[in-house]
């Protein structure tokens, strides 16, 4: 009772009625229906396959022994399930003319010429193959690879992982220091003498990986994965735990059975590498 006799209104409010039961209204419906809608929607995702992890296979060969490598490589690709591979060749920088006087094939039309290097943006790794040149990558794969500036820039294939596999014409022609022996020569000159025979007899990986290192990619080597193959002594055999490889010799000798298969080999560890990454 207040001091003029009124009475004090109280300060709990009721909700109205029709708010209330169009609530409880609301909440029976979403009972109702959540198990409907949970069961679609875990259908519809699982109807969803999810996407193949796509590995890039980017060569240049002159004479087709990288290239005979290359599509060996695919089928150990493709054998992994849930990766697959993708076959392209760098452009060509040398004319008609110069190809037809150094004997060179017509390149095979089937597998396309990477349209620009802002397409290495999509792929989730990348195994690079070519021929050396007096113990340095081809110029077409350095030229291609020069070209990558923009995405150096924005550092769009960092952390990507990425292999080398490679053709020499003689077994002192370079398994594997072209992917690193430029920065051993440019680095180390004062010392080239030092490393005399070795420099030279090795060589066409160790150019390639600083082109690696700065788009901050991850160089997978096969190490020994290949097991007793890498130490067959019976036969001729390119390939190094840097990678696959093959000796042309004058150009008319082809991919021996086990450097092919080693090609298969790098192929299908470089699968799982991606696929392990991809998937932690």
């Amino acid at each position: 009772m207040g001091k003029g006799g009124g009475c004090v209104p109280s300060k709990k409010k009721f909700p109205n009625q029709s708010t209330a039961a169009a609530a409880a209204e609301d909440e029976h419906e979403l009972l109702e229906s959540t198990p409907t809608e949970i069961a679609a929607d875990e259908s519809s995702a699982a109807a969803i396959p999810p996407r193949n992890l796509r590995l890039f296979i980017v060569y240049y060969s002159m004479y087709g022994h990288v290239e005979g490598l290359a599509r060996r490589m695919k089928q150990g690709v493709d054998s992994f399930a849930g990766v697959e591979a993708e076959l392209y060749r760098v452009p060509e920088t040398l004319t008609e003319d110069v190809l037809a006087k150094m004997q060179a094939p017509p390149k095979d039309d089937s597998i396309p010429e990477i349209g620009s290097p802002a397409d290495l943006a999509a792929a989730d790794g990348f195994l690079f193959g070519f021929p050396t040149r007096y113990g340095s990558m081809a110029a077409q794969m350095k030229a291609f690879f020069d070209s990558t500036a923009q995405l150096w820039k924005e550092q769009k294939l960092a952390g990507k992982p990425a292999g080398f596999f490679v053709s020499t014409g003689t077994q002192g022609g370079g398994q594997e220091t072209t992917a690193n022996l430029t920065a051993a020569v440019f680095d180390l000159n004062a010392n080239i003498m030092m490393l005399g025979h070795q420099v030279l007899k090795h060589g066409r990986r160790w150019t390639a990986i600083t082109q690696l290192a700065h788009h901050g990619m991850l160089f997978v080597p096969i190490g020994y994965t290949f097991g007793a193959g890498m130490f067959r002594m019976d036969s001729i055999r390119g390939g190094t735990p840097y990678g696959a490889g093959v000796f042309a010799g004058d150009g008319t000798r082809e991919p021996s059975e086990t450097e092919l298969a080693l090609a298969e080999h790098q192929g299908n560890y470089m699968a799982g590498i991606v696929k392990r990454l991809a998937n932690p």
